[in-house]
């Protein structure tokens, strides 16, 4: 029967109103709830409720429209004729049940409230999304209790000791029969502190210091150890890293193209700075959003870290436009969800989300609180990037200058004399002065495929580069390939070198591009190249010619390739311009000049480098709407500024100022009222110094995430961290100073574990059964990863440490401080064929968190062992154990490098003597003397292979590779 009879049928039907009741709801239990019930809501349709009912789903929303029978999807889907989309799947309805529904929806759908069978869950009611409670233990509470922000948070006043929080651990591990294990020995804890603090190993004499205190006094000599690593600049390296896994930081733009993001590390270099001043964790969160308004310019690099298209990539047609921008907005609302607040607020673009209270509204809504930022460099006004612009000014004088003499040693082009060979780097054309406001130059044959040019210079008779895009020069081209954000033609004359900012013709073997200066200038040199940095020869122009345009209209050739050295493709000398074609005396002046003009373009290019930060540019915000399915082309109502509403009640007006938005934002999200930031933050602190946060999830505390182990703790946790100002390094001393991070992590310490040492390790009447002894087979059994703490859980080091701990203990770790990151690979950028660096040097001897980070591109050594490839936010490091593993530690060209330097140090610092290498390296790799056992085994391979064979067996070894 077709839809309009049906219609017609119920509407002329003398019976009596449809009820909902007895003939609507057995039709939809029989026949739609398997998909769209309590269990399972297909496409985000759920019938068995009547307020979801009415919603809708995903896609057709709604699909129930009151007095609308033939608009209403529902109906649509129960009398379709196409077998795709007919509902239910198995076959459609009975006629006279088609007819009910659709009488029912003419009727205005009626559905009483408070018949439904099932109730709807209420999202937020959630333990992330309550205010946090601060619990009651004895003791834990100051005299003067103070009402918090929200009214609800009490005893924010309080003061929290070590035993306090390790009675949550012992009431947790009562519950279960266990308790903790004895404390740490001295060498145990001295190395974990000082990697977990800094991802260093501590030194011999640092060893033996702390050793001798700890004897005198346990409490006091750690609280000097970890007052003295909190002070030192190598924690703010160490616990940036943490950080930048979170916000996926790297120096490149990800995607297809994978360019190089030069200008990205200033935001590395805040974070580092932020931790080692203790910024104030709520200032901190205010930086990254708004630091453009705080003095702090780089530090809103948090916005842009993502991977984003770059303008090439991107369709040339408007939808491509708007997809693009919606999928650069998305991945800003995705690094502050998941970062600060622990939420997945991605997951409501297209829908609303399937477990959290967020709606696509409020999804859209926290878009347009960014609307109006784009990612790209921006100009830095800090003392030091003026002080490089000052610097970049003189050093520019003085290229000048150097061209100037230089050009003097360069033979006139049609002069008759014999000019030098092309080569790819640079090339200089020099002619008699000659006025003109255009210039043309035109590649006639190339090494091979389409000509590329990197850098077109044009000279006028007082040295000035006149073909700069900036003093206002146009350019055209016969025809571009357009590679995005490499080879585009307004990289011809945009000042800057290297193939990926160079100009590709479309046309095989020829091409050209042509300058018009913004006034008529004399000119008498061209300069130009394949790749100004040398690292590609190909696409070599070999036979050009350069013209100039006069008054009349009329193109003159000022030189060409015919009075040049007849080009050999052969040459290996194509990638450095060379002398000849000078006799010896022009040769020897010339030659100090161009090493100083390689030297001064390098440290122009640094200087600029200096000046700006890849931290976003900011401008009038997009209009945001509402998308239907997330789609750009099905824009629904506009929506303005407003924070999630299931968990505050801000709002802006349309008419909000782009920095006034993010203001607004980042001081939501850093009030202490935001039942999620310090719950969030306070669990990565933890997770850090036991491997595994307090909630296993660290970035999802929405109702997928995991639950809290220990929910009163980390609540406990949070509320001190906000009465401490936000400080990360009190949450340090907190948990370093607790007994329960200072026990031993060795299972077998439990097995002759008295009633005494049972009471020692218990506190304020928390203690196992009692005369029940648990032993470490029944904890491993119950607990066998340690989460409720019964021992410390060892951990292997991350990828960063165990290198950097490599480099310390050889003698060779260079800690100098911040700047561009230093390269791991032979190209900063691209998709693939990147070649490790195997010759090192003290620039690659840094600490591995300057190493110029290539997205998706893991480190060749050790990026085998879980090191983020900032692909994806990396809330928590998996730990693998694979073989390349082991083959790269111990074969790698790296590892046998810093070996031997360990060597070197050893024979040095303890002389010929065996044995006495043998005790100094282990005292250097692992903080203790070897057993008698070890020196008996060690000392024949010594003499056979030499302490360097032992070195590198020290490098490979657990207790290297571990915390304690």
């Amino acid at each position: 029967m077709k839809l309009a009879a049906l219609i017609l049928l119920a509407s002329s039907s003398l019976a009596a109103a449809v009820d909902f009741v007895r003939e609507v709801r057995p039709i939809l239990q029989k026949h739609c709830y398997s998909c769209h019930g309590e269990k399972k809501q297909k496409s985000g349709l759920r019938l068995d409720i009547k307020a979801a009912a009415f919603k809708g789903g995903d896609k057709h929303a709604p699909d129930i429209i009151s007095g609308k029978a033939s608009d209403s999807p529902l109906i649509h889907f129960i009398t379709t004729d196409d077998e795709d989309e007919l509902m239910p799947p198995k076959g459609k309805l009975p006629a006279s049940d088609i007819a009910t529904l659709t009488t029912w929806i003419n009727e205005g759908a009626p559905w009483p409230d408070g018949v439904d069978l099932a109730k709807l869950e209420d999202r937020r009611d959630h333990w992330s999304f309550k205010p946090i409670q601060v619990p009651s233990l004895k003791s834990q509470v100051s005299s003067s209790p103070q009402s918090g922000p929200s009214g609800k948070l009490e005893t924010l006043n309080l003061k929290l000791s070590t035993s306090q929080l390790d009675q949550f651990i012992d009431a947790k591990l009562a519950e279960k029969n266990l308790h903790r294990s004895p404390p740490a020995d001295p060498v145990s804890l001295i190395r974990r502190i000082t990697f977990d603090l800094t991802g260093l190993p501590p030194t011999p004499e640092e060893t033996t210091v702390f050793e001798k205190e700890f004897i005198q006094n346990r409490v006091s000599s750690i609280q000097h150890l970890v007052d003295r690593l909190l002070k030192s600049e190598r924690y703010g390296e160490r616990w940036a890293q943490h950080w930048l896994d979170v916000v996926r930081y790297a120096d490149t733009h990800g995607f297809e193209v994978n360019t190089e993001r030069p200008n990205a590390w200033p935001y590395r270099d805040y974070v580092i700075r932020a931790f080692n001043n203790d910024t104030p964790y709520d200032r901190f969160i205010k930086e990254q959003i708004v630091g453009d308004a705080m003095g702090q310019d780089a530090a809103t690099g948090f916005l842009v870290t993502a991977s984003v298209l770059l303008p090439g990539q991107i369709g040339k047609d408007d939808a491509s436009k708007r997809l693009a921008r919606q999928d650069s907005i998305d991945e800003m609302v995705m690094n502050i969800g998941q970062t600060f607040l622990g939420l997945s607020i991605g997951c409501a673009r297209c829908h609303d989300h399937k477990f959290d209270p967020i709606t696509a509204k409020d999804y859209y809504a926290m878009q347009a609180f960014v609307a109006g930022v784009e990612y790209a460099d921006r100009d830095l006004h800090t003392p030091a990037a003026e002080a490089s612009r000052a610097e970049e000014s003189r050093l520019k004088a003085r290229l000048t200058q150097i061209d100037k003499e230089l050009s003097g040693f360069v033979p006139l082009a049609k002069s008759g004399a014999e000019r030098p060979m092309i080569n790819a780097r640079e090339n200089s054309d020099r002619f008699p002065p000659v006025k003109t406001q255009r210039l043309r130059f035109t590649i006639k044959a190339t090494t091979n495929l389409e000509p590329c040019i990197d850098e077109l210079e044009v000279f006028n008779t007082s040295g000035e580069n006149v073909a700069l895009a900036a003093t206002g020069t146009k350019r055209k081209s016969s025809g571009d390939i357009g590679v995005a954000e490499r080879h585009e033609l307004r990289f011809l004359n945009d000042g800057r070198y290297g193939n990926s900012r160079s100009w590709m013709s479309n046309k095989l073997g020829q091409g050209w591009v042509e300058l018009e200066f913004t006034q008529e200038q004399e000119v008498e040199r061209v300069v130009w190249g394949r790749d100004r940095e040398g690292k590609f020869t190909d696409r070599l122009a070999t036979d050009y010619q350069i013209e100039i345009n006069d008054a009349t209209g009329q193109w003159h050739t000022v030189a060409d390739a015919s009075d040049r050295q007849k080009f050999d493709p052969k040459s290996k000398k194509l990638a450095k311009p060379t002398l000849s074609g000078l006799n010896p005396d022009e040769a020897k002046r010339a030659k100090p000049l161009i090493q100083e003009k390689a030297a001064t373009e390098s440290k122009i290019a640094q200087a600029i480098n200096a000046q700006k930060a890849f931290a976003g540019t900011f401008r009038t915000p997009d209009d945001i709407h509402l998308l239907n399915r997330g789609d750009p082309e099905q824009p629904k109502e506009a929506v303005t500024p407003a924070v999630l509403s299931s968990l505050g009640n801000v709002t802006l007006p349309k008419e909000s100022a782009e920095q006034d938005r993010r203001r607004a934002l980042a001081d939501w999200i850093a009030s202490p009222q935001n039942p999620l930031t310090a719950r969030v933050m306070v669990n990565r602190i933890w997770q850090g110094h036991f491997g595994t946060g307090l909630v296993q999830t660290p970035s999802d505390f929405g109702r997928m995430g995991m639950k809290p182990t220990h929910p009163e703790l980390l609540d406990y946790l949070a509320a001190e961290f906000i009465r401490s100002g936000w400080s990360v390094k009190h949450m340090h001393r907190l948990i370093l100073l607790s007994e329960t991070y200072g026990q031993s992590s060795r299972p077998s310490d439990n097995e002759t574990m008295g009633q005494s040492d049972r009471e020692k390790s218990t506190t304020s009447g928390v203690s196992p059964s009692e005369g029940l002894i648990v032993t470490p087979s029944s904890a491993q059994t119950i607990d066998s990863e340690a989460r409720l703490l019964w021992r410390y859980p060892s951990r292997r080091l991350e990828a960063e440490s165990i290198r950097d701990s490599m480099l310390a203990v050889s003698g060779r770790l260079n800690l100098q401080m911040y700047g561009r990151g230093f390269n791991l690979f032979d190209q900063r950028g691209g998709l693939s064929g990147f070649d490790p660096i195997e010759t090192f040097n003290a620039n690659n001897q840094r600490r591995m968190i300057y190493a110029h980070k290539i997205r998706r591109e893991p480190e060749t050594v050790f990026g085998a062992f879980d090191c983020p490839d900032a692909g994806q936010s990396t809330a928590r490091r998996s730990e693998s154990t694979t073989p390349i593993q082991a083959l790269n530690l111990f074969n790698s060209v790296f590892t046998l490098e810093q070996s031997k330097a360990f060597a070197t140090r050893v024979q040095q610092e303890a002389g010929t003597d065996t044995a006495k290498q043998i005790t100094h390296a282990y005292q250097l790799a692992l903080n203790r003397y070897p057993t008698a056992a070890e020196l008996a085994d060690t000392t024949p391979l010594v003499r056979e292979h030499g302490i360097a064979a032992l070195c590198r067996a020290l490098f490979n070894s657990n207790e290297f590779l571990f915390l304690p």
